[in-house]
């Protein structure tokens, strides 16, 4: 990482909370980089295994932050506020990066003047085997907004991002507790491009318990996002259409699930707010 006077073309955003069992090899992929010109800020968001000790083992050009628990949402947020790059990548804190991670994607940027966003190809590996991602998993390159509600086609540890559009889309929603890069997703993909690099320049690790992606009832979120964004004013009328039609049938599944559940009233709810539309 260059240690200079001037602010550096990206800024890199690690957000972790009790992965010290793991967040060395995450840090170590991006220290590792073949592209330099960029700063590394750690946010850790309360944690109470070793992720300090960790931390401190690293020189002081990396950035640490410590924060009281708030979800990756306001952790990622907290990375954001401290960012001095054009460029912003964040890092989920189980991920790798391979080398030509950030030069690929400062590259492409140079040679698309125009471009807002972009992510890499990825490859999945499940506690320790590489696994095939199914079809519907299938990563798209340009206006991917309708077939990004049915579920997110964008990861955070590949994407790269310009500032700008950040501040004009807005961060991440600190009150969802997941699914939150969805919701961010969807805002940025109803109005511009998101654009793929078709090489697989991360490892996507997953299956331990304390990821988000595999908990239950994630959908609750993704409804909640969805109701958001037709809100928003900012669908045309075949994105508004795809976006009631999704929401519908996300609704009607999850009130299924609830009154299997005897959750009655969470279902009813749901069912009401299908029926709204």
């Amino acid at each position: 990482m260059e240690n200079t006077e001037t602010k550096p073309l990206v800024s890199v955003i690690i957000p972790t909370f009790n992965r010290g069992w793991i967040l060395k090899e995450t840090i170590d992929s991006v220290l590792a980089q073949e592209f330099k010109d960029f700063e590394l800020i750690v946010v850790d968001d309360g944690s109470t295994d070793n992720t300090q000790d960790i931390l401190d083992s690293y020189p002081v050009d990396i950035l640490v932050v410590r924060q009281e628990n708030k979800g990756v949402s306001a952790a990622r947020n907290t990375g954001l506020g401290l960012a001095s790059g054009n460029l912003i990548s964040f890092l989920d804190s189980d991920d790798l990066w391979l080398p030509k991670k950030l030069s690929e994607q400062v590259a492409f940027f140079c040679s698309n003047p125009d471009v807002l966003i972009c992510q890499t190809e990825e490859t999945w590996v499940r506690r320790g085997v590489r696994v095939n991602p199914k079809k519907r998993h299938k990563k798209l390159s340009g206006m991917i907004f309708e077939p990004s509600l049915a579920l997110c086609l964008v990861s955070p540890s590949a994407v790269m991002i310009k500032r700008s559009l950040l501040d004009q889309v807005g961060l991440f929603d600190e009150d969802l507790p997941a699914c939150e890069d969805y919701d961010l997703w969807l805002r940025i993909s109803c109005n511009y491009p998101v654009h793929l690099i078709d090489t697989p320049l991360i490892i996507k690790r997953g299956g331990h318990e304390d990821q988000l992606s595999g908990a239950p009832g994630l959908d609750k979120y993704r409804i909640h996002a969805i109701k958001k964004i037709i809100e928003s004013d900012s669908l045309s009328t075949e994105q508004h259409r795809a976006a009631v039609r999704t929401l519908q049938e996300k609704c009607t599944i999850f009130a299924g699930g609830c009154l299997k559940r005897g959750r009655e009233d969470e279902a009813s709810y749901y069912k009401e707010l299908a029926d709204s539309y």
